[in-house]
């Protein structure tokens, strides 16, 4: 149990205009006056979590929670085939967090997620480290290479049925390509009942991955609503056919620009879409960083995470905070 109550109602809220058409939504909650932190979401494309909010003490933080371009609640939606996507990338991410953070007048904040959100969180961090107090990653990835092949490509070997049925998916003179590129092909097809089957396609590979799960949440990608799994496909799609615009194994190389920055990194033992020898890379390389390893969680947690959890948000709580 957490200890405290848990304030969902947000005290504060908004669009802010981030430039090329784009408005990003955010939420805070909690004590304005106390230590701010962010809640940056997976997927990438996954939009902003209803949940996450509740692990943080609100008398002792500063809770922010935000959609990243294309998804949520920010604005256009990549779920309508308009959208501009060219102005969607890591960079447009990260200055997009930098913009939010000047807009709330925040100095440092606290970061804090998961997934793609670790991505998303490292590079921030590797860019602006003067921003940052304190790092809680969940589930770490990099997004390499080699991390997304394995996910679409080696993860074969542990589930081939599935597997093949997600190949199957993309046209037969593509199946022996690069799928993930396939798939963001097919995400951009003018024919919505093409983009829609693709985007279920992509959700069952993703629940086959996490199926084993059983503590966590299996089966939670294709349980989304139609209008979010297509945004979150397409981004997804969009990201990884591009290795996310970092150079492979860039956040690994640039970690020592995260030098006086604690970090505590939680990852699953049985995660087999991300497996947990990338959170162990990293933490070699990030001296003020602690990994630890939930021997009984996967990709989507399990009670000994959460725990894991709550525990290091409550060791930042207690922290001397000079932001």
């Amino acid at each position: 149990m957490s200890g405290f109550e848990a304030v969902d109602e947000a005290f504060e809220r908004g669009l802010l205009d981030v430039g090329d058409g784009n408005h990003v939504y955010w939420e805070a909650r909690g004590n304005p006056d106390r230590r701010p932190v962010l809640i940056v979401h997976g997927g990438p494309g996954s939009g902003r979590s209803r949940r996450a909010h509740r692990g943080f003490d609100t008398e002792r933080f500063r809770v922010v929670v935000f959609d990243q371009r294309g998804c949520g609640d920010s604005q256009p939606s990549a779920a309508d085939p308009s959208t501009d996507m060219t102005v969607n990338t890591t960079e447009h991410l990260l200055a997009d967090m930098e913009m939010l953070r000047a807009h709330l007048g925040i100095d440092r904040w606290l970061l804090y997620g998961g997934s793609w959100a670790a991505t998303l969180i490292l590079a921030y961090a590797e860019r602006h480290p003067e921003r940052v107090g304190g790092i809680v990653l969940i589930g770490v990835t990099m997004t390499r290479s080699q991390e997304i092949d394995w996910l679409y490509r080696g993860m074969r070997l542990v589930r081939p049925a599935e597997w093949e049925r997600f190949r199957a998916g993309v046209p037969i003179a593509e199946r022996d390509g690069d799928l993930v590129e396939a798939y963001r092909r097919l995400m951009e097809h003018p024919d919505a009942a093409v983009r829609e089957q693709a985007a279920r396609d992509w959700c069952a590979w993703e629940d086959a991955v996490i199926q084993h799960e059983t503590l966590g949440s299996p089966g939670q990608y294709g349980a989304k609503p139609t209008s979010d799994m297509l945004a979150m496909v397409r981004i997804c799609t969009h990201y990884f056919a591009r290795g996310a615009w970092l150079g492979d194994g860039q956040l690994l190389r640039d970690a020592h620009r995260l030098r006086g920055i604690p970090g505590i990194l939680i990852h699953g033992r049985l995660d087999l879409g991300c497996p947990v020898l990338t959170a162990w890379e990293l933490a070699q390389v990030w001296p003020d960083a602690e990994l630890r390893v939930i021997e009984d969680s996967g990709h989507t947690g399990s009670p000994a995470m959460r725990a894991a959890v709550s525990a290091a948000i409550a060791e930042f709580a207690a922290r001397r905070w000079d932001g």
